[in-house]
């Protein structure tokens, strides 16, 4: 829906400087081009940058209550705050508009805090309670939103996007190691860590409380199973289905032009078979991004379910070449080095689908971390439980990271260790005890220590590779980077809890994956969707742009760029380089993503300015 940031003087000494939320605001124009406004006095200053969807006349924000004690900045969206309005105006409250995000001040009013429970959407906002001098500022369940703060010289600054922190003079620009060493590691940065050193991510799920003389932060919602619940198949079927109706029927209710994301797959399948059913009268647009190379081509796919809808279907093609020439405009968007090229296919889609003129995506992210869709659901069942002798360390590690020695995920991360310290540069290497992600947060280990593997894999695929990631850098920051929002039907926090409430063996019978999904969606979408394996949205591999001899690309990943930035070891990338430039067989494994995370990053660091080591 738009950008947000802001400056609270927490000493309350009158350091408001409007010039610098300006240039703040700036950074995010690309998230709300609309429109843009302001709200200061000598405690805070906020900033607002809009994409207007829901009231587009009467919606404008900062937004205050009738009496203008709370001044409330939203990011996102409310979907069920029609039934909220309806509540609160029984209870007394005047709505001056019907924009919906107006709900959160006057269920703030009524509930304080409490408030959250009632919210169903996606959103990250920051309410200012003048009499308090105090800052609310929360973020939606699944972690949708982005919402990045600093504390720096008794002034909390925050915003929907790191890059405009940045515009603050007193907030430096050092890299993050623990994060640096987070996305060498996992799927990608882990919350409340950030690339950036003392610039935080409030985690989905959170909120935060500052001013007024305290500070706290704390998690109102998270996942919690319940494995003893069995009610009958029929019944959670049935019940899913509704739920995933009204879903998509509440994030379909836009004031402006909206499409949907076709990749082929089965998710973004069952959400544009319901969408088209709301829509039986219209011709409804479908966007899909291609790709020359027929191993990781879903265009057949694509066009079937385009034609299975009759809708205006648009397809872009991403090839070597947009890669490369888009890169740089990806990395700034990010925020964070990559170890995959899908961005830039995200980026290209996101773009296409603003040139059509549309504002409202809805996608299928969320089906694969709820309903078992990744490979690794059925490989739990078959994999040796107990680590070896040899493998003791590799147990330690397993506890420490996921509070379960018998856990795999991803990788041997014993073995990984040693394999990313060879890239490090001497001094990392010296100092790799302190910054070692292994040791640091990842996830809550108590939440999960009961739970089946199902669950369990659930729940960390939830926190590390969808909310730090598939929603982060490569959603958010891909579709707000060309005005559009992505809306996710499948991240319902009614369809999110209810599936923790799902027996796994429904979402997994006879080893199938998503097996509830595709039982429910049985002649609802084209047979040859509905029985596809999985495919992972797959861009051109990072190989393939390390072959290419492109000038920029060779220089970002120079022996002289490498060695004077610090991080990694230049001769090592040097000859891992030419390695690949040479079509040579490279034998270090994870060589390709950790190439590309070293390319990408040194971008990152010239893009950004930060400092070397």
């Amino acid at each position: 829906m738009c950008g947000i940031c802001g400056i609270l003087d927490l000493r309350d000494e009158n350091r408001i400087d409007r010039t610098i939320l300006e240039r703040m605001n700036k950074k995010l124009a690309h998230r709300g081009p609309d429109a843009i406004n302001y709200y200061q006095d000598h405690t805070i200053g906020l900033g607002f940058t809009r994409l207007s969807i829901v009231d587009p006349i009467g919606g404008m924000q900062p937004m205050a209550n009738e009496d203008s004690s709370l001044v409330l900045l939203c990011n996102g969206e409310i979907f069920n705050y029609k039934e909220l309005q309806k509540e609160l105006i029984l209870k007394g409250y005047r709505f001056k508009t019907d924009c919906d995000v107006e709900v959160i001040l006057h269920l703030y009013e009524e509930y304080g805090e409490g408030l959250l429970d009632k919210l169903n959407g996606q959103f990250s906002f920051a309410l200012y309670n003048k009499r308090k001098k105090e800052l609310f500022c929360a973020r939606d369940c699944a972690g949708i939103l982005p919402f990045f703060y600093t504390e720096v010289n008794g002034l909390f600054i925050f915003a929907s996007e790191i890059k405009a922190i940045l515009e603050h003079p007193y907030v430096g620009r050092e890299v993050d190691l623990t994060g640096l060493d987070q996305i060498m590691s996992f799927p990608g940065i882990i919350s409340p860590r950030t690339m950036f050193r003392n610039i935080y991510s409030l985690e989905g799920g959170q909120y935060c409380i500052i001013g007024g003389g305290r500070k706290s932060i704390k998690q109102y919602w998270d996942l919690k199973y319940y494995e003893k619940e069995d009610r009958g198949e029929k019944f959670y079927q049935e019940t899913l289905e509704e739920l995933l109706h009204d879903s998509i029927q509440v994030r379909s209710q836009v004031d402006v032009p909206m499409g949907y994301y076709v990749s082929g797959g089965l998710d973004s399948s069952i959400i544009v078979s319901q969408g088209k059913k709301l829509n039986e009268q219209k011709t409804i647009q479908t966007f899909s991004a291609d790709f020359l190379d027929h191993s990781i081509s879903e265009g057949f796919y694509q066009e079937k379910m385009a034609k299975y809808v009759k809708s205006e279907h648009n397809r872009i093609l991403v090839t070597n070449h947009d890669v490369i020439e888009h890169l740089e405009q990806v990395i700034y968007h990010s925020e964070c080095p990559l170890k995959e090229t899908f961005n830039v296919a995200s980026f290209l889609l996101s773009n296409l689908v603003r040139q059509r003129g549309i504002k409202v995506i809805l996608t299928g992210e969320g089906a694969d971390e709820l309903f078992g869709g990744y490979c690794e659901y059925v490989y739990d069942f078959f994999r040796k439980k107990q680590p070896s002798e040899s493998e003791k360390v590799e147990s330690r590690i397993r506890k420490q990271l996921f509070g379960d020695e018998d856990f795999f995920y991803e990788k041997k991360y014993a073995h990984f260790m040693d394999i990313k310290k060879l890239f490090y540069s001497n001094v990392l290497r010296e100092k790799f005890k302190s910054f070692d992600s292994y040791q640091h947060f990842i996830i809550r280990k108590e939440r999960i220590k009961e739970l089946s593997h199902f669950n369990k894999r659930s729940y960390i695929d939830m926190k590390l590779r969808l909310s730090n990631h598939l929603l982060s850098e490569h959603g958010d920051r891909m579709s707000y980077a060309n005005s559009v929002e992505a809306r996710y039907p499948f991240l319902d926090k009614r369809v999110i809890e209810f599936s923790a409430r799902i027996p796994y063996r429904y979402k997994l019978k006879m080893y199938e994956r998503k097996s509830i999904l595709k039982e429910i969606y049985e002649n609802k979408i084209p047979e040859e969707i509905r029985q596809r394996p999985k495919f992972a949205f797959i861009a051109p591999g990072g190989a393939e742009i390390l072959k290419q001899k492109n000038e920029y690309i060779q220089d970002m990943l120079s022996e002289e760029r490498i060695k004077r930035q610090g991080f990694f070891h230049p001769k090592i990338v040097n000859k891992i380089r030419k390695s690949f430039l040479e079509g040579e067989r490279v034998s270090v494994p994870y060589a390709e993503h950790i190439m590309m995370i070293i390319l990408t990053f040194s971008i990152f660091t010239e893009i950004f300015k930060t400092k070397n080591i």
